[in-house]
């Protein structure tokens, strides 16, 4: 009885192995780095974002410059002057940031750039990972190298409309 019982066990865990999920992983990383459009699309990001920085540290020293002239001269000027050059220098300074912002922020230039240059070739790892996880009749694809994580999913495993509706929400 105790041999039928233990082989009943293991025939059940044994039964359990068959349906786990198969992951993998990558790094999308390393294979960024070794697409040669890849680093072309890079160096093209870098070059115009230096371009920028330049522009960026120019606009900076100018503003400098004439702070510091306004400094040396304070004295010496009347109110109407000072307010005037008080006003130019603000102004600059506005500008600076603005273009900081514009060229460098979230949802600036270099970011769309970014993901003009880059995204197609994501995508085509994308792809790729997709159809090696099918072929390989895997379930998951990890990133090791990325934030992402999960690069590909099975969508026979995806819970989130069970969470939908056990929170009440309706899709």
């Amino acid at each position: 009885m105790k041999k039928i019982f233990a082989l009943g066990i293991l025939l059940i865990l044994l039964g359990n192995l068959t349906f786990a999920q198969k992951f993998g992983y990558i790094d999308s990383q390393s294979i960024l780095e070794k697409m040669p459009a890849y680093q072309a699309a890079q160096q093209e990001i870098d070059q115009i974002s230096a371009k920028w920085q330049a522009d960026l540290e120019e606009k900076y020293k100018v503003i400098e410059k004439k702070y510091k002239d306004y400094q040396a001269e304070a004295v010496l000027l009347p109110d109407d002057v000072k307010k005037s050059r008080e006003e130019e220098i603000f102004a600059l300074e506005r500008e600076a940031k603005d273009y900081k912002k514009e060229k460098f922020g979230y949802d600036g230039e270099l970011y769309k750039l970014q993901d003009e240059k880059i995204r197609p070739i994501q995508d085509q790892i994308f792809e790729s990972v997709a159809k090696i996880a099918e072929s390989k009749k895997l379930d998951i694809i990890l990133d090791k190298s990325a934030d992402t994580g999960i690069i590909y999913a099975n969508p026979l495993y995806d819970r989130t409309k069970d969470v939908l509706n056990m929170m009440g929400i309706k899709e």
